[in-house]
């Protein structure tokens, strides 16, 4: 992830000095906003690509002499299914809803989107960081022969 945090850093300092440039020059809030708010979602994307470098180590993308056979394995974790995606939803219409039909809906659709969020983002949290090690002579994962 070295590679892309270098990029998303380099789109980063090129909002920083544009956004600088453009409040300098033209003394429009909103456009500078604008860039000033594109430099901070760079930033924050390049500092979680270090950080997820720094905790990972480098990839076979990452190194000059690898191998296509040095990405080979298992990629990491997908969950199969989760019902927070559709507390997501629900939250964030009631909020949009709210906004058109009084605070009183907002706020319970604020209550559901938190809920939502919270959920989504601890759902997982217990996981172990290991892979679940797939036997090959295991019948119940296809490999081998079943004894019956």
């Amino acid at each position: 992830m070295r590679t892309e945090a270098r990029l998303f850093t380099g789109v980063a300092v090129f909002f920083a000095v544009t956004a600088a440039g453009y409040g300098w020059r033209s003394h429009e809030p909103a456009g500078t906003a604008a860039l000033a708010l594109a430099f901070v979602m760079a930033a924050l994307v390049a500092f979680f690509l270090r950080v997820q470098h720094r905790r990972h180590g480098e990839r076979a993308q990452d190194r000059h002499n690898a191998e296509v056979v040095d990405t080979a394995g298992p990629v990491d974790f997908f969950p199969p299914h989760s019902p927070w995606p559709v507390t997501v939803a629900c939250g964030a219409i009631l909020l949009a809803l709210g906004v058109v039909y009084g605070l009183w809906l907002a706020l319970i659709g604020l209550g559901v989107l938190g809920h939502g969020v919270f959920g989504m983002v601890f759902q997982y949290a217990g996981r172990g960081t290991e892979l679940p090690r797939q036997d090959s002579d295991s019948p119940s994962r296809g490999g081998g022969s079943p004894t019956s």
